[in-house]
């Protein structure tokens, strides 16, 4: 009587996992989507050096270094270009795009 109640809650909590990551997809129709070169021309704009675009669970993904030398990944909404995940990786001594540096708490040092 134990396994089959074991085996339901084992196979709702992978289900419950999978719906979950589902969410960070992108679900834009193929026909709808921008050229990636529209979206490498907005990041160069502002200020992107664009080492690569892919597509990864639907949406585009940018990576490359910001107009403050800094490493950035981003992920992309194909067809509206809206902004859906952001990862940023601030260099030593970089400067902090703007917006972030209310979150300083103290000075970088060489040490950190």
């Amino acid at each position: 009587m134990k396994t089959p109640l074991i085996f339901a809650a084992a196979l709702a909590a992978t289900l419950t996992a999978v719906v979950g990551h589902a969410d960070d997809d992108c679900h834009d129709p193929v026909a709808d989507w921008q050229p990636r070169d529209t979206l490498r021309q907005a990041l160069e704009a502002s200020g992107w050096d664009v080492r690569r675009i892919k597509v990864d669970d639907g949406c585009y993904e940018a990576r490359g270094q910001d107009a403050h030398g800094n490493d950035v990944e981003a992920k992309y909404a194909p067809a509206s270009l809206h902004l859906r995940k952001l990862e940023l990786e601030i260099s030593p001594g970089a400067t902090l795009p703007d917006g972030l540096e209310r979150y300083r708490i103290r000075e970088q040092t060489d040490a950190d």
